[in-house]
């Protein structure tokens, strides 16, 4: 969940997102009843509905589903980030074309939320079982992120760690 100033006598202000006031009410809503899942799932939805196109809503929604979770509802939306940002940006498909343009770019706002959520697709379909996958989203991630930001490494780490190794 974005981060929330509540040491203010003043209302929380997510002043950085570009959002109607009723959005940021809903994201505020949702954080403040982060224990009641139900009621804090059905903020992100409202405002999901409201502002589906927002990367800022969608970034925020996904995050919210992978801490609560609810991997299915984190992939897909983690999904439609990468997808929109791809659209916005005239990314490449392949990878093969991808990798070189993400890496000289990857200081870029738009690249690194592409990033963070191909990395968070990998985490979650680890968490899914889906091994194979998420070896390979990581091991992508991985060869861009020589600051080891995006979570890469490590998942990858323990996703090839033979089993009979300990700690």
């Amino acid at each position: 969940m974005p981060y929330l100033n509540t040491q203010s006598s003043h209302a929380p202000s997510l002043s950085w997102y570009d959002l109607p006031a009723e959005v940021k009410q809903l994201l505020i809503a949702a954080a403040n009843t982060w224990e009641d899942t139900a009621q804090s799932q059905g903020y992100i939805q409202q405002a999901l509905t409201i502002a589906h196109q927002s990367l800022d809503v969608l970034v925020a929604a996904y995050r919210y589903f992978f801490y609560k979770h609810n991997d299915a509802a984190a992939l897909q939306i983690a999904n439609h980030v990468i997808e929109q940002i791809q659209r916005l940006e005239g990314l490449p498909e392949e990878w093969e074309a991808l990798a070189p343009v993400l890496s000289g770019r990857k200081d870029e706002p738009h690249i690194r939320l592409y990033l963070n959520a191909y990395a968070a697709s990998g985490m979650i379909l680890a968490r899914m079982g889906a091994i194979e996958e998420a070896k390979v989203i990581t091991m992508r991630v991985n060869e861009l992120d020589d600051k080891r930001e995006f979570g890469a490494a490590t998942v990858l780490q323990i996703l090839t760690q033979p089993d009979d190794e300990e700690d």
